[in-house]
């Protein structure tokens, strides 16, 4: 028994010598076709991809084209879906009075404005300007537009829910704006277009014409 137990640990000490020992390669000879392992380089193939797209010339027109893409979209915004050309005109008022919710404080903690406190924004700052709100994909509306403008020498400011207002300032060499997200047509509650925006007293007075 001892000695089988000596043969044994011997055994299991020659095992674990040899699992540390440098491994030793074997020729068993040639079974079949060989090919090296080798997993492809992706930034390599990705490199070689785009310099052939460069030397195609299909990235610079891939560039061009999505450069033309985003000056469209920016010169051309997406129109306002909430309001539509008015066939019938009406006057509707707005009244931006609003009440203060919490005190509004300084740094210091020094109220400055009390809770409860009714405040009407048109009795600090005026609408200095007429505000007209039209599409400029409606040539009618432009024309409208456009004598409005004229009538005032230039003093009211041109809002459009549809169409280039890039284009228009070119044509018309005054600044144009866009409501966008319709901020001021969800705010102000106009539905029909032409509409003039003008100050009645401390409310708004909203004039939607039918042309």
């Amino acid at each position: 028994m001892q000695s089988f137990n000596s043969f044994r640990s011997a055994l299991m000490l020659i095992v674990a010598v040899a699992a540390l020992a440098p491994a030793r390669a074997t020729d068993y000879g040639k079974i079949g076709p060989t090919y090296p392992v080798r997993e492809p380089d992706m930034l390599a193939w990705i490199e070689q991809r785009v310099a052939a797209k460069v030397a195609s010339g299909e990235a610079l027109r891939h560039q061009q084209q999505q450069a033309e893409k985003i000056s469209h979209k920016l010169h051309n915004p997406e129109p306002l879906r909430s309001v539509t050309r008015a066939s019938k005109s009406r006057t509707v008022y707005y009244d931006p009075t609003f009440v203060v919710e919490e005190n509004v404080t300084d740094d210091s903690g020094r109220i400055l404005v009390l809770a409860g406190t009714t405040i009407n924004p048109l009795e600090r700052v005026g609408l200095s300007r007429p505000l007209v709100f039209f599409d400029a994909r409606d040539k009618n509306q432009v024309a409208f537009a456009k004598r409005y403008l004229d009538g005032r020498a230039g003093l009211a400011k041109p809002i459009l829910v549809g169409g280039s207002y890039f284009e228009l300032m070119k044509q018309w060499q005054t600044p144009v704006y866009f409501d966008q997200q319709s901020a001021l047509i969800r705010k102000l509650g106009i539905r029909h277009v032409p509409a003039i925006v003008v100050q009645d007293g401390k409310r708004l007075r909203i004039d939607e014409i039918a042309l």
